[in-house]
């Protein structure tokens, strides 16, 4: 899960999304405005170790991540 940040610009969410979690620009764009929105958005569905290597990527890009 993506956390809201004050810190990062929705380009480099959205970049970093498509990069480490392979999504599309407009379903990385979806997620960043999600998580603007509420605070949160669940970014991929994946087995645990996939999902461990994805969130220790995305917070070396200054992410806020959770695993659920």
């Amino acid at each position: 899960m993506l956390i809201n940040d004050d810190i990062n610009s929705f380009d480099h969410v959205i970049k970093s999304l498509v990069e480490v979690c392979g999504h599309d620009n407009i379903q990385a764009e979806q997620c960043a405005v999600l998580t603007h929105i509420k605070g949160g958005c669940v970014i991929k569905i994946a087995d645990h170790a996939t999902l461990e290597k994805m969130s220790a990527e995305l917070r070396e890009l200054s992410l806020d991540t959770v695993l659920i």
